[in-house]
C-alpha cells in the first residue's frame, strides 16, 4: 500500500531529476561557451583603449584661452594632433613633448579665432582612442592685453620703469597687478603704481643698481579686469640694467654734465628752451631713440614755427614732445650752445654730420641707452609730470607707493 509519505518522496525524487537534468544541460551548454570565448563573458568584444585624451578647449566652447590651449593624454601616448583654423584648413605648428603625453601650439593663438583640433593616442597594448574639438578664443571685446616696456633681453638704462599700458579700462587693478611681479636680482623692493585705470608702471625707490637683471612675470591669461573683460597674457620677460649713466642739463650755464658710473666723461654745450618755450625741469629718462625723424610744431600744439624732416640722433624725454637732439641747422657764426636757449623746449647740441664741425649730438646717441636719465635744472618751467613719459621719478617714494594696489 502507498502512503501519502511514499507518494510526496516519489514526487520530490522525479523534481531532483528533473533539476539534476537541468543543471546538466545548463552546464553543457556553458562548457561549449568557455571553449569558444576562453577571455571570460566579455571576451569577444574589442577593449576600449585605456588613453584617456583631453582638449583642455571643449567643444564648441567659446572664450578658449590663448595661451593654454592644448592636449593632453593619460595612460598613453599622443600619436597624432592637427590643428588648423575652422573654415580655413590653415594647419597651426605644434609639437608633442619629449614624453608624448603633451601637445601644444607653437605660438599663442590669434583672439576672436575658432579651431580644430583632432588627436589620437595608442595604451600600452597599441589600443587607439580619438578625441576632437571646434571652439573659438576669448574675442578682443571680451579681453584685454597689456602693451609694455622693455622688451624681453633688452639692456636698459638705470631709469628704466617697467611701464603697461592695457587697451582697456581696468577697475579690478588689484587682481592685475598681483598677476605681474617684477623682481631684481639686486634684491631692491619693487613696487607698481596707477596712474589711471589703464597705466601701470614698476619701479624699485631708487634707480636700479648697474649690472643687475630684471624679471617680470607676466600671468594674466583669465584674470578678469573689469566686468566681462580678461586678460589673455602669460609670458615672463627678463632685460638687463647695463651701466649707470645720469647726465645732467644745468640751464643757467647751457651746458649738459655726463656722468658713468659715478665718473664724468664729458661736460658739452647745448641750447634749452627759449624764454618763451621753456624746458621742463626734473629727472627724465630716455624712451625713444632714433637716428633721424620728422618734427612738426603742430603736432605738439604750436604754429607753423618749425617743420624738419631730418633732426638727427634724435631720444625722446616726455610723451608730450621734449627731446634731447641733433642741431645741423643753427647759425654757423653764431651758435647758441653753451650761450643761450633758443629751442621750442627740447634740449639741442651741434650736429654737422658729413663735414667738418661739431658732432656732440652723434656723441652723445653713441654713448646712451633707452633707460638712460636726462635731469633738467634750473628751468624756468615747471617740474615733469610723472606719467608725461617713463619719469614716474619726479614722484616720492611715498606718493608712489600710495599708488599700488598691492
Amino acid at each position: 500500500m502507498t502512503t501519502p509519505d511514499m507518494r510526496a518522496r516519489r514526487v520530490v525524487g522525479a523534481c531532483a531529476a528533473l533539476l539534476v537534468g537541468a543543471l546538466t544541460l545548463t552546464a553543457c551548454g556553458g562548457s561549449a561557451n568557455a571553449d569558444n570565448n576562453k577571455g571570460g563573458k566579455d571576451s569577444g568584444k574589442a577593449k576600449t583603449s585605456t588613453a584617456k585624451i583631453t582638449i583642455s578647449a571643449k567643444d564648441g566652447s567659446t572664450g578658449a584661452s590663448i595661451n593654454a590651449t592644448g592636449v593632453k593624454v593619460s595612460d598613453g601616448k599622443l600619436t597624432e594632433v592637427k590643428m588648423t583654423v575652422a573654415g580655413t584648413g590653415t594647419a597651426v605648428a605644434g609639437e608633442v613633448s619629449a614624453d608624448g603625453t603633451s601637445w601644444k601650439p607653437k605660438e599663442h593663438l590669434e583672439r576672436g579665432t575658432k579651431y580644430e583640433i583632432s588627436a589620437t593616442a595608442k595604451d600600452a597594448d597599441n589600443r587607439v582612442a580619438a578625441a576632437n574639438s571646434i571652439f573659438t578664443t576669448v574675442t578682443t571685446s571680451n579681453s584685454f592685453i597689456g602693451t609694455y616696456t622693455p622688451d624681453d633681453g633688452a639692456t636698459v638704462g638705470v631709469g628704466m620703469p617697467v611701464s603697461f599700458t592695457f587697451d582697456k579700462e581696468i577697475t579690478d587693478k588689484k587682481a592685475v597687478q598681483s598677476h605681474i611681479t617684477v623682481t631684481s636680482s639686486s634684491g631692491q623692493q619693487v613696487v607698481g603704481h596707477w596712474f589711471d585705470a589703464q597705466r601701470l608702471d614698476f619701479r624699485p625707490e631708487e634707480y636700479w643698481k648697474a649690472g643687475s637683471k630684471v624679471t617680470m612675470k607676466i600671468d594674466l591669461d583669465g584674470v578678469q579686469g573689469a566686468n566681462g573683460v580678461y586678460g589673455v597674457q602669460k609670458k615672463t620677460v627678463t632685460f638687463t640694467i647695463g651701466r649707470s649713466q645720469v647726465s645732467t642739463v644745468d640751464v643757467n650755464t647751457q651746458t649738459m654734465t655726463v656722468v658713468r658710473d659715478g665718473q664724468t666723461l664729458r661736460t658739452v654745450p647745448i641750447s634749452a628752451g627759449s624764454p618763451q618755450h621753456t624746458t621742463y625741469n626734473g629727472q627724465m629718462v630716455i624712451s625713444e631713440k632714433f637716428e633721424q625723424t620728422r618734427m612738426n610744431s603742430q603736432t605738439v600744439g604750436l604754429g607753423g614755427e618749425y617743420d624738419i624732416p631730418d633732426v638727427p640722433h634724435a631720444m625722446r624725454l616726455t610723451t608730450s614732445g621734449t627731446f634731447i637732439h641733433g642741431n645741423y641747422w643753427y647759425d654757423k657764426g653764431n651758435p647758441p650752445f653753451g650761450h643761450e636757449g633758443t629751442s621750442h623746449g627740447c634740449v639741442g647740441m651741434a650736429d654737422v654730420q658729413g663735414a667738418e664741425g661739431d658732432t656732440t649730438a652723434k656723441w652723445f646717441y653713441d654713448n646712451s641707452l633707452v633707460g638712460d636719465v636726462v635731469i633738467v635744472k634750473n628751468s624756468p618751467d615747471s617740474t615733469v609730470a610723472p606719467d608725461n613719459g617713463l619719469n614716474g621719478w619726479n614722484m616720492s617714494w611715498s606718493a608712489w607707493t600710495t599708488g599700488s594696489d598691492a
